[in-house]
């Protein structure tokens, strides 16, 4: 984690705000992240659904992530105010033009590797 007074930080806010391939990485960044987009594309709203669909997360890291992703504007949470609880969440519109370019990302990473993929 950089230090938000160091020189570093400095520099990677000014390259995020002038490079937009940085912004983008740097918005998915986080393990897990493009994990929970790419279930909210698959229809899996809930957080008891994506726990399961996604597995070795811990409830901690999920419900970090989601704020996380909700915070950036990525997704929308939709608290329908029961109880018990029911809350899903869905791609915002900033999270929804992401589609094409994860499905992008799923087909070349299952195309390199094979390719890029060395055994330690």
């Amino acid at each position: 984690m950089i230090k938000e007074n160091s020189t570093n930080f400095e520099n990677q806010k000014i390259l995020e705000m002038s490079c937009g391939l940085s912004y983008a990485v740097e918005l998915l960044k986080g393990r897990w992240k493009v994990n929970i987009l790419w279930n909210l594309i698959q229809g899996v709203n809930r957080y008891g659904l994506l726990k399961k669909n996604i597995p070795g997360m811990s409830e901690k890291m999920l419900t970090q992530r989601l704020k996380d992703l909700e915070t950036e504007g990525l997704i929308i949470r939709k608290d329908f105010k029961t109880i018990p609880p029911h809350v899903e969440y869905y791609l915002s519109e900033p999270g929804e033009k992401l589609i094409p370019v994860l499905h992008h990302l799923c087909e070349w990473g299952t195309e390199v590797r094979s390719l890029t993929h060395q055994e330690n």
